[in-house]
């Protein structure tokens, strides 16, 4: 069913999308809604098994590592509920299934701060609420689940009725959608090879008005690569090396039928970290696997020995291999430009993680401290980057409209980070799900700040003080967040009429904070318009960042014309390079 599943919403990706409401570049729901539910197939394939309910637990967290932007973290947790309810069955009649998909229902409703209806929440809850009932009346699965697709696709079509902003513009939910492919996949699983697949009229894309195209394939946006190990480590001085034994073995348990004693993962993992890092352990069933850089390996290993026998043994002095990997390169810096903690793993320091080669110079001795706070923030472009990494923030997460960071990208950023308290800047509406969901996930102690947007992001940032307690600095930063007003300007990507502006495909569109206020050929009269309006309240300090595509000659018109129109308003240019938006506005 799950596999399926996930072929059909990967098959309709691009139908999905387009029916995101806004016209913007950003249209990625069955996007993150296809990565979310990859993720779950991988785990499933890594962990095959005939019981249904450790297969449903293996899907389950698959999902939930993998879970990218509001819609994937929503299909996290109702695959997550489902998984809960049929724990520990082998097999599941029509009564499990159905409160399966009613857990699932409950949990992510519970999941959502606020939940919406006339998304994929109401669409989820109409067919798990119909098939508790269907269920008392059959016990055949695949009608059950017939019955589960067809109330979803009808609670879908009524989703406009619900939400208004749909009825507007002329869809149904993105969401939901994704949901009613994902169902009839598992209509399909249940059919497939048999008459009556024939005969069931499949009814999953809801009907459509013809000026909603479906849009153009996104592609993600490409990574940049992190630099090769030789050119991060020729920053690194030898010295700078702290924990340079890089252990990597395996614990074999129970062996020849002798009992090894309950292996605690949380205090082995706890008691590593008090003399090394780059710590990875991996339980699976009774074979552990260990890597570690420490000072003192005979310690490691000691630690290591109750728990069984210690196979597969390699250990690297780090500091001999680096002497020698700087005597090929001729390089010899003074101390380490990059952390060591960072350089193993999937995160490699914060400008790594952004994808820029900005350094930041860390004396060896300091390297391995924990500071009192740690600040993890999202963006895309290098000179966004950079203005976060100058002011506080210690990882940026390379993410925005267009590639939502996982659940997953959020706990590898707060593990990477030695701070006893972290904060999580968002930066986007549709990633808030996520690293909530991170949160709750981690052990660390982190509060995420819910800034949707990278002006409010920004102004977070300069409420942050170092000597305050933790819960003042969230409440400051919180509160400088609300007060920024927020605008941008990018282009259309399909004809649609919304809040009475209509907008053609290429036009440059301007949006404060959601709304969307005005449409125009030319990008400097849709700038015009956008800060006309946001002055409409007031403000002293009217803050530019330009995207990667913003023209000189434009943005001296928009300097001369601010100057022209309001002159006692300072402006202030900031270089942000982010891709699809030529223009982000911070209004205070």
């Amino acid at each position: 069913m799950a596999l399926l599943g996930a072929e059909m919403l990967q098959q309709n990706v691009d139908r999905v999308n387009a029916l995101n409401v806004f016209p913007v570049p950003d249209g990625d729901t069955g996007t993150n809604m296809n990565l979310t539910i990859a993720s779950g197939v991988r785990e499933l394939r890594s962990k095959p098994s005939e019981q249904l309910g450790k297969a449903t637990e293996a899907m389950s967290k698959g999902l939930l590592m993998g879970a990218r932007g509001n819609s994937g973290v929503i299909l996290s947790q109702l695959f997550r509920g489902f998984s809960k309810s049929l724990a520990n069955l082998e097999e599941a009649g029509t009564t499990q299934l159905a409160a399966a998909f009613q857990q699932g229902v409950d949990m992510a409703y519970k999941a959502v701060v606020k939940p919406v209806e006339g998304t994929i929440l109401t669409v989820a809850k109409e067919a798990a609420k119909h098939a508790v009932q269907h269920a008392r009346r059959t016990n055949d699965v695949v009608e059950l689940m017939r019955e589960v697709h067809a109330k979803a696709h009808e609670a879908l079509q009524r989703t406009p009725d619900l939400l208004p902003i749909l009825k507007q513009v002329g869809v149904v939910d993105s969401g939901g959608q994704g949901l009613v492919f994902i169902y009839e996949g598992f209509v399909r699983s249940l059919t497939e090879g048999s008459h009556s697949q024939d005969a069931y009229p499949f009814q999953s894309e809801a009907a459509a008005p013809e000026e909603v195209a479906v849009a153009q394939p996104i592609v993600e946006p490409r990574r940049t690569s992190i630099p090769s190990a030789t050119s991060a480590q020729s920053r690194l001085s030898t010295e700078g090396i702290e924990f340079l034994y890089d252990m990597e073995f395996f614990i074999k348990r129970n062996v020849s039928g002798n009992s090894a004693p309950f292996f605690d993962e949380y205090a082995f993992k706890k008691t590593l970290e008090k003399d090394g890092d780059s710590i990875l352990v991996i339980v699976e069933d009774d074979i552990i696997k260990v890597h570690v850089h420490s000072r003192k390996p005979g310690d490691v290993f000691n630690l290591a020995l109750p728990y069984g026998e210690l196979t597969d043994m390699h250990i690297l002095n780090m500091r001999e291999q680096h002497r020698e990997l700087l005597m090929q390169e001729g390089d010899a810096p003074s101390f380490a430009a990059v952390p060591e903690y960072a350089l193993s793993g999937d995160i490699s320091s914060a400008q790594l993680l952004a994808g820029t080669d900005s350094q930041q110079v860390v004396p060896p001795g300091q390297v391995h401290e924990w500071a009192p706070f740690g600040i993890i923030a999202v963006a895309m472009g290098e000179g966004i980057t950079n203005i976060f990494l100058g002011n506080e923030v210690d990882i940026v997460l390379s993410g925005g409209q267009t590639m939502n960071p996982s659940t997953e990208d959020f706990l590898k950023a707060i593990e990477s980070l030695p701070a006893e308290h972290i904060y999580l800047l968002p930066n986007n509406g549709n990633i808030i799900l996520a690293a909530e969901q991170a949160a709750e996930l981690s052990e660390r102690n982190v509060t995420v700040i819910p800034t949707k947007t990278i002006p409010q992001g920004l102004s977070a940032i300069l409420a942050f003080k170092e000597d305050e307690s933790a819960e003042r600095n969230a409440a400051w930063m919180k509160n400088a967040a609300e007060q920024v007003l927020s605008g941008q300007v990018t282009h259309a990507v399909r004809d649609t009429s919304i809040d009475g502006v209509d907008i053609r495909e290429g036009d440059y569109i301007a949006i404060k904070e959601k709304g969307i206020i005005a449409a125009s050929k030319e990008l400097q009269q849709a700038c015009q318009l956008l800060i006309a309006s946001m002055m409409e309240q007031g403000g002293d300090l009217l803050t530019v960042l330009t995207g990667e595509d913003a023209e000189d000659a434009d943005i001296g018109a928009l300097s001369a014309w601010m100057e022209e129109m309001y002159p006692d308003v300072e402006l202030e240019l900031l270089e942000g390079g982010q891709p699809l938006y030529p223009y982000l506005f911070a209004l205070e």
